[in-house]
């Protein structure tokens, strides 16, 4: 449904961003991966889809690497552009408001946010050129509701809902569609350190520091899985969405719902 479509996933050296990469890959996208750490392996993951991948490692709380970014991701494949754009990089601090430091608040408020503002603004050219393409953010429950000890999280979250609400006004009667998904617990390495912190903190096993959780929030007492979110990427990606537009789609387990 995609081949030869370029689609750009920031974030996706793991966890949800690798599982919608591959899963626009499994539909035929080439792919440009963006993250840190080991990049060899997710490149070999998606590239076993028989696709074309490249990464490129900008850091994504500085627009001028974005910018570079972009531009690497708009060359490659024999393109001009990039067809689908995935704002999936993300960070996390917990810390009551009155404690939180500064600079972290600065940073996720850069990566969370600002980042998929930069990448919108220079992926849209080309797409309305082409009168096609694809928006997604990958937002989260928090972008809906609140959690305390996540003010900076929580704000970056909801602002990327707005942007989202707002830019799909503007190409509303374009081929372009811009929309949010917003998982609740996911089981990425970002939940598995909360996890971790909170077994250490409480004394309990890992097992029931998951369970107590997801008991706090998610009614289907499930983790949603990267997979799941891919193939929902695929979905909004498809002519079946064409006319979906501004959405903030929950894959919660229930969490919203109460």
């Amino acid at each position: 449904m995609l081949k030869g479509k370029t689609a750009l996933v920031t974030g996706s050296t793991s966890g949800i961003g690798l599982g919608i990469a591959q899963a626009l890959a499994r539909q035929g996208a080439n792919v440009v991966l963006n993250g840190f750490g080991d990049v060899e392996g997710p490149k070999q993951a998606v590239a076993a889809l028989g696709v074309e991948v490249a990464h490129h490692g900008a850091d994504m709380s500085k627009p001028t690497e974005i910018a570079d970014m972009m531009a690497f991701a708009a060359g490659q494949f024999g393109g001009k552009g990039v067809d689908i754009l995935v704002n999936n990089a993300g960070i996390q601090h917990v810390s009551p408001v009155q404690d939180f430091p500064a600079d972290k608040w600065d940073a996720i408020i850069a990566i969370n946010l600002s980042s998929a503002f930069h990448t919108t603004r220079l992926a849209l050219p080309f797409m309305l050129t082409a009168n096609w393409g694809r928006v997604i953010n990958i937002a989260s429950t928090h972008g809906l509701v609140a959690s305390a000890g996540k003010s900076a999280y929580v704000a970056a979250k909801h602002g990327i809902i707005g942007l989202t609400k707002s830019a799909a006004l503007e190409t509303a009667t374009t081929g372009v569609t811009i929309n949010a998904i917003c998982p609740g617990w996911v089981l990425t390495p970002l939940v598995q350190k909360q996890i971790d912190d909170r077994a250490s903190r409480e004394n309990i096993s890992v097992d029931q520091a998951k369970k107590d959780l997801l008991g706090e929030k998610q009614p289907s007492l499930q983790f949603t899985t990267p997979e799941q979110l891919g193939e929902l990427a695929v979905f909004l990606s498809s002519p079946a969405a064409d006319n979906v537009r501004g959405v903030a789609w929950q894959v919660d387990g229930g969490w919203t719902a109460q």
